[in-house]
């Protein structure tokens, strides 16, 4: 989600709530293109939206030696023997062996997950703002995600929050000395088992 932001922001120069409401205003004129895309290359549906309610038959598109692969019916040869199904995502394509390694895999899940929870936070971080000035009239310096930033070059600094009295930025040193600080400390904390592992 946060490379889509980043796409959006770069064509439209609008933010992720701007450009939803564009989409449900006029969603033919705006959503055409992707939904003939969509139609044309989406895969069959996955098995928890089935219709047909025999959910092993479904999950057996998903899961196990007959799953779907990344070549379809050609590449059976090319499966490595290590992919066997087990885990969500597994289309049989690893040419750089990065799952060959049972502990390594784990770790790399591990990590996954941990990426896919900061993702998840910094989409809320993106939207919550914007959506609170477009809908619930709070004032902000500036809601949208990839403006708000750039506020701390400007010659009066950025305001966390919009108040000068909490937090008030005027040095991007500073504050990539203090997120290195607060994430090394939360990596570490996780990293000797002293906090959950994902």
């Amino acid at each position: 989600s946060m490379f889509g932001y980043y796409v959006q922001a770069i064509v439209t120069g609008e933010g992720p709530v701007e450009n939803w409401a564009a989409h449900v205003a006029d969603p033919f004129g705006t959503n055409g293109l992707s939904l003939a895309l969509m139609g044309q290359f989406a895969p069959a549906p996955v098995a928890m939206f089935a219709a047909s309610g025999r959910v092993s038959d479904n999950l057996a598109a998903w899961y196990g030696p007959e799953r779907n692969k990344w070549l379809g019916p050609f590449s059976d040869a090319s499966t490595p023997d290590y992919l066997t199904g087990e885990y969500p995502g597994d289309y049989g394509w690893d040419t750089a062996g990065l799952a060959a390694d049972p502990t390594t895999f784990a770790a790399y899940r591990e990590a996954e997950l941990i990426h896919a929870r900061w993702a998840m936070l910094g989409t809320l971080g993106c939207l919550t703002p914007e959506l609170l000035a477009k809908y619930a009239g709070v004032q902000f310096g500036e809601p949208v995600w990839f403006k708000a930033g750039a506020q701390i070059f400007s010659e009066g600094g950025l305001n966390y929050f919009g108040n000068p009295s909490l937090i008030h930025a005027k040095s991007i040193l500073a504050i990539l000395a203090c997120q290195v600080l607060l994430m090394g400390a939360v990596e570490a904390y996780r990293a000797n088992q002293a906090g959950p592992a994902g």
